[in-house]
């Protein structure tokens, strides 16, 4: 009896969290064998045909010595001052998407009609629009006219003064600080939409129970929703909100089309100067992936925490 039972206490039951020993599980699987080796065998074949087929002589040591050379003042290469323009637009590009899209979320579920007819209107233009169409109207038509309105046209066009650190870190220099303004506005407002859409799904998945359990309790809006409502709606939208996040810094590339030196602005400009081609475009399609899968394994683990959250309550 001593024996059985402690075998059943040893056994996971369904829905508890994993064990710390088994966090991670790098255990590959048939399929997983399998598309490695149609992955390695198709970057050898490419190798091969742009050696043999079109007479490619890579030049590795020359496009990674011109990537990381300094610029003429001894500052940060240029490649790495675009990298770290990317993230800078990416992670303002998030915050303004993730509040902006939570606002647009609630408007539309507001009983006020108005309110929910200008939400759901401005969600379904963005989502059909094409993103590249979006920046290039709302950087011609709406950014010139908005920057007045709001009162920052001496902060951006005319700031005379020294930079401190903790602002270069978190909004680079002066001089591009309207480029940074147009590029997270640009970016946030288009992922703003989507997100507003993912949130109001996990919302809509909440049963009417819960509601009403929150109800009886007596508490206010605010507190239902913080405490009862929005914690199971965000465990259930973490994976779909980590792809639409991941978008973000992907389509921060599109902004390069207005002058707004990020990772793609900065290789592409070396690609052309240099005839450096393939080499500096792999090199920023690597970077791409590193941030993106970096963001990914993020998320993976806020999934697993809130999941665990969600079985603690």
């Amino acid at each position: 009896m001593t024996v059985a039972k402690t075998s059943c206490n040893n056994t996971p039951q369904a829905g508890s969290p994993p064990s710390v020993g088994r966090r991670f599980n790098f255990k590959l699987n048939k399929l997983d064998v399998t598309l490695l080796i149609i992955i390695g065998c198709f970057i050898g074949w490419l190798a091969y045909r742009s050696s043999i087929g079109i007479h490619y002589h890579w030049h590795w040591h020359q496009a990674l010595k011109l990537v990381f050379t300094c610029g003429h003042d001894g500052g940060l290469p240029y490649f790495i001052k675009g990298i770290i323009s990317t993230i800078r637009v990416s992670i303002w590009g998030m915050i303004f998407a993730a509040i902006f899209g939570l606002l647009l979320a609630l408007a539309h579920r507001s009983s006020f009609k108005i309110i929910k007819l200008i939400a759901s209107s401005y969600i379904q233009l963005v989502r059909n629009i094409p993103p590249l169409v979006f920046v290039f109207i709302f950087y011609f038509f709406i950014s010139n006219q908005l920057i007045p309105l709001l009162g920052l046209s001496d902060l951006f066009r005319h700031y005379d003064g020294q930079e401190n650190i903790l602002q270069i870190v978190l909004f680079g220099h002066n001089n591009l600080w309207e480029n940074l303004f147009s590029g997270v506005l640009c970016v946030g407002l288009i992922a703003a939409a989507y997100i507003a859409e993912i949130i109001r799904s996990g919302i809509d998945t909440i049963s009417k129970g819960q509601w009403e359990a929150a109800d009886s309790l007596g508490l206010s809006t605010y507190s239902r929703f913080r405490f009862v409502i929005f914690p199971q709606a965000f465990a259930a939208i973490v994976p779909t909100l980590a792809g639409q996040f991941i978008s973000i810094v992907k389509d921060s590339s599109i902004i390069s089309l207005i002058s707004i030196q990020e990772m793609t602005f900065t290789g592409s400009e070396i690609a052309n100067s240099s005839g450096f081609i393939f080499e500096i475009w792999l090199i920023v399609g690597a970077v791409y992936f590193i941030l993106c899968f970096s963001l990914s394994l993020l998320f993976r683990k806020l999934e697993k925490y809130s999941s665990r959250y969600l079985q603690q309550r």
